[in-house]
């Protein structure tokens, strides 16, 4: 029976194909892959004629059924995405999941990951992780999705994109406080570059951020916890109905809570 192939593809560095991905995208009858530009370079690079059809997040259901039709009578098909591996925070998951349901063999040819290359150079630990994709677009959802992982021990990993970059790291400061974070952008790329520092400092540097980042950020350390960010908001709101000045507030929470006047001054602000 024809096979699906989950062919994982370069994040950057066209180099870092292996010799089975290159095996199986020239065998296949079909790639599916979600930018055929991307797809078409790393093909021409090495010399592979191989017939390409797209499959993207806006025509995903539409051509689901054609290439569940093609694998079942048409023989194998090589999915890929843009970068790294499908169905991982890209299109993919759907075909896979319907290709498994019909008795269609999937197979995983492994390669690239920006998540474990991110990881491997963060120098923050390795041995537990939380991958949480990209983030909600909005700040309340985006906060509630960081609050509801603010006691994980383990590094957090988190996709961005450049326009988002500066509002997740300010959520992320809000919510997680300044914790240490490595910045990772453009992986593999010619402007490769690794920011490891706090997220207070994050914000300085990225303040016209280009390029695709991976955050990875430290987990909940010991001790005890912080009071939740929507507690520090609301008794801050009242701070404010009850005429305190910024200064006044933020010393009282501070020793209250133990959270640094930079964090508390920046939630003062949101609250204007």
């Amino acid at each position: 029976m024809p096979t699906l192939f989950v062919v994982a593809t370069p994040i950057g560095n066209l180099e870092d194909v292996s010799l089975r991905a290159l095996r199986t995208l020239r065998s296949v009858r079909l790639i599916a892959a979600e930018d055929t530009r991307t797809t078409r370079r790393l093909l021409d690079a090495y010399d592979i004629r191989t017939a390409v059809t797209s499959y993207h997040e806006h025509n995903k259901w539409a051509k689901l059924e054609y290439l569940l039709h093609y694998l079942e009578v048409g023989g194998d098909v090589a999915l890929v995405s843009e970068a790294g591996t499908p169905g991982i925070s890209d299109p993919g998951h759907e075909l896979i999941v319907a290709a498994s349901e019909r008795g269609i063999p999937v197979v995983a040819v492994p390669g690239p990951s920006v998540v474990i290359s991110a990881l491997a150079v963060s120098a923050l630990p390795t041995d537990r992780f939380t991958y949480l994709g990209f983030l909600p677009r909005q700040s309340g959802s985006r906060q509630r999705l960081l609050r509801s992982v603010a006691a994980e021990p383990g590094t957090l990993v988190i996709l961005e994109a450049p326009h988002r970059l500066q509002e997740a790291l300010q959520d992320i400061l809000v919510t997680l406080g300044d914790r240490r974070v490595a910045v990772c952008r453009e992986l593999t790329k010619v402007h490769e570059e690794v920011f490891r520092s706090s997220v207070s400092e994050a914000i300085v540097h990225f303040a016209e951020p280009r390029g695709e980042f991976t955050l990875i950020v430290e987990g909940a350390q010991g001790g005890p916890s912080a009071p939740p960010a929507r507690d520090v908001e609301r008794k801050m709101r009242t701070m404010r109905q009850k005429g305190l000045t910024a200064r006044e507030a933020v010393a009282e929470m501070s020793r209250e809570t133990g959270l640094s006047k930079r964090d508390l001054y920046r939630v003062w602000l949101k609250l204007a």
